[in-house]
């Protein structure tokens, strides 16, 4: 994006009676920015059903543009990346949803169209059973995806700690501001902040020299919920703004998570709730988590698991035809037992003994149908 498009860009956001869709409708018709400024006042030539609103509204347009050339030398001094709509850098997952912003501020190395990118939210009330989650989640997502990017809202509590464990582990973690990146907030989270710049990123709908606003961290959830695939709420109270982003990610269909706790836990009860009312997937591990969003090979996953039920369970106790069988699951679950003769060369009859056995053993199961499958 040129700066003079960037420029035209930043003082359209500028223009207070202008709605974020109108903004969109004209940038979508017109194709940039730039020909909306030239069109400010011929604009009913180009689109004959605009609105009086639309048309008072450009007719104000050169008055933002010393902000807007204010903010142009702010990005350049603090190499900030200006992102607008139509850019292959903009977030791509959420410039689909209909509210998203046509400009993003940003400052980090990460790539916004990461192949898998996770939004971890809750409390900021955090309690030790929610930072133990935290950090056990991101360390094994680091070792199943080792290319997931997490992204969290920088905040108090469950956000700052799911940053931080990605950036202990080396996983790339952005987050995502309510305000503009001249500041951070809260105070106490600088040094963190500057960590993701190398090793992620900072992100922003706002200029600088925002104001802190309350309602602009209610705007923030809808960031935090479009960038990503899923969203993970780790700990929540029966209220709170995790759970107005897990709302938000549902109506963008996106995959919403939630790790449950104890029934009487106040900051678990937001998670047990989505749960219960089917919002949310229950959640007990990375591992669960990548296979079913197909962030991990499955045919590894089950190679892996069956060295695992070999090695750590039953190492002393397997006969060499019963980790045949167990390799041949391993590569695809849910076999008849007469594709497993072949496969194993054992005889069908040789085969059922080996299949009771390893049952008894706990590690394979049948299911309906006659088929067999590794036990996790």
């Amino acid at each position: 994006m040129t700066e003079q498009e960037t420029l035209y860009m930043m003082a359209l956001t500028q223009v207070p009676s202008l709605s974020l869709a109108s903004l969109r409708q004209l940038i979508d018709e017109l194709g940039s920015a730039t020909a909306v400024y030239e069109h400010r006042r011929s604009l009913q030539q180009v689109m004959p059903l605009a609105s009086q609103k639309t048309l008072d509204a450009l007719a104000a347009l050169d008055s933002h543009l010393a902000r807007a050339e204010a903010e142009l030398a702010f990005c350049r001094r603090g190499k900030v990346q200006c992102l607008g709509i139509n850019d292959e850098a903009y977030p791509q997952r959420f410039r689909e949803c209909l509210d998203a912003p046509v400009l993003l501020y940003y400052r980090g190395t990460a790539d916004l169209n990461a192949r898998h990118i996770v939004s971890m939210v809750g409390t900021r009330q955090i309690t030790s059973y929610g930072k133990d989650l935290c950090r056990t989640f991101v360390r094994d997502l680091k070792s199943l995806c080792p290319d997931a990017l997490v992204v969290s809202g920088l905040a108090y509590g469950v956000d700052v700690n799911c940053h931080r464990a990605a950036l202990e582990e080396g996983l790339e973690t952005v987050g995502v501001l309510a305000h503009g990146l001249d500041q951070i907030y809260p105070r106490h989270h600088r040094e963190t902040a500057k960590q993701m710049v190398s090793g992620g990123g900072l992100l922003t709908e706002y200029m600088s020299q925002t104001a802190i606003d309350k309602r602009n961290f209610v705007q923030r959830n809808r960031i935090v919920a479009g960038v990503a695939d899923a969203v993970v709420v780790v700990e929540s109270a029966a209220r709170g703004g995790s759970l107005i982003t897990a709302d938000i990610a549902l109506s963008y269909d996106r995959q919403v998570w939630a790790f449950p706790g104890r029934v009487h836990d106040t900051y678990s009860a937001g998670c047990n709730r989505l749960i219960s009312s089917n919002c949310a997937a229950l959640l007990t591990s990375a591992e669960d988590f990548c296979l079913a969003m197909g962030w991990t090979d499955d045919v590894q996953h089950r190679k892996q698991l069956s060295e695992g039920i070999q090695q750590e369970l039953f190492a002393d106790d397997l006969t060499p035809d019963e980790q045949r069988v167990l390799q041949a699951l391993a590569k695809d679950d849910g076999k008849q037992i007469n594709i497993l003769a072949v496969e194993t060369n054992i005889p069908i009859g040789d085969l059922n003994s080996l299949l009771f056995s390893l049952e008894m053993k706990g590690a394979v199961q049948m299911l309906a149908g006659g088929k067999y499958k590794l036990r996790r």
